[in-house]
């Protein structure tokens, strides 16, 4: 039986810098879907955890961004909203200060467009910029980035750590995630049947081909399999006890996909999910590390159930 690890950490020779949580909205009697992505960016010389927040509901439409201090015991943070009263709104730009350094937020979410997810797939840009350098760049208006900002891109450029998701849907969940280095997006599809006379299924699809089936989902609630993606192996962890056990069956279905092979027996410390997983309060911690080449990416998504 697979045990899911409680923390989101990396690991990685190098400096470690005290542990980082960022906490999130929490789901409530208002369905909230969010899209956090944590990086590890080198401003002004220093490596430093940033997270990027995308936050929707039928009533706000937000984004935020949070800096940590060198030694991660300050958080510094900047808010935009993405659908804004205002349509010139949805061009801006704003500073502030981390660590006494000004760092300027330029957007530019007019032609942005949604499919479904709170975070934009295209026609956008969100850039970070401190010292006429791009230290972090969102989206595809690459371009116009570099030229609304007079800005060199970053000498080294950001490294994504973590994807987090919570999605909302009565049987069918979607995301997407990058799996290789050549920066394709791969559409992952998660459909399941909970209820009615057949026995509890699941199915996982990837770029549209049917990957993962498991059927007698009340006894396989937990488990892992090593699927191939454009010739890439990526490790699928799931838990699904909350769909089929939670006396009101809102706890989530909890999915990682982590791209790479399965660590050999003798490597493994104590849990299969070390460097993926959820934390108590569901917040997500990892260190920062002078090492960036070693950091692994993986997914992690939360599927909650609707009525």
């Amino acid at each position: 039986m697979m045990h899911f690890h409680r923390s989101l950490r990396s690991h990685s020779v190098g400096t470690i810098l005290p542990d980082r949580t960022i906490e999130e909205p929490l789901p409530s009697k208002v369905a909230q879907s969010t899209v956090t992505c944590f990086y590890q960016a080198n401003i002004m010389g220093y490596w430093r955890n940033v997270s990027v927040l995308w936050c929707k509901n039928h009533m706000n439409h937000s984004l935020h961004i949070t800096i940590d201090s060198v030694g991660g015991e300050v958080q510094y943070s900047c808010k935009i909203d993405v659908k804004p009263w205002h349509f010139w709104s949805k061009k801006g730009y704003k500073t502030f200060e981390v660590d006494g350094n000004q760092i300027e937020l330029y957007w530019d979410l007019r032609s942005a467009k949604f499919s479904g997810s709170p975070e934009p797939s295209s026609d956008y840009y969100v850039a970070l910029v401190c010292d006429e350098e791009v230290v972090l760049l969102l989206g595809d208006y690459d371009n116009k980035a570099y030229k609304r900002t007079k800005s060199r891109p970053a000498l080294v450029e950001a490294m994504l750590l973590v994807k987090k998701e919570n999605v909302f849907s009565k049987k069918s969940f979607s995301t997407k995630a990058q799996f290789d280095e050549k920066r394709k997006d791969s559409e992952i599809v998660v459909d399941c049947t909970t209820g009615g006379p057949n026995d509890p299924e699941m199915w996982i699809t990837i770029d549209g081909v049917l990957l993962i089936n498991v059927k007698n989902l009340q006894w396989k609630f937990r488990g892992n399999q090593t699927v191939m993606v454009n010739k890439q192996p990526v490790q699928v962890f799931w838990d699904v006890h909350d769909w089929l056990f939670s006396g009101s069956g809102s706890g989530p279905g909890l999915f990682i996909f982590k791209p790479g092979p399965p660590e050999p027996e003798n490597e493994k410390e104590g849990s299969v999910m070390e460097g993926c997983g959820e934390s108590e309060d569901d917040s997500v911690g990892y260190y920062s590390t002078m090492n960036v080449a070693a950091i692994e990416f993986c997914l992690v998504l939360y599927a909650y159930k609707i009525e």
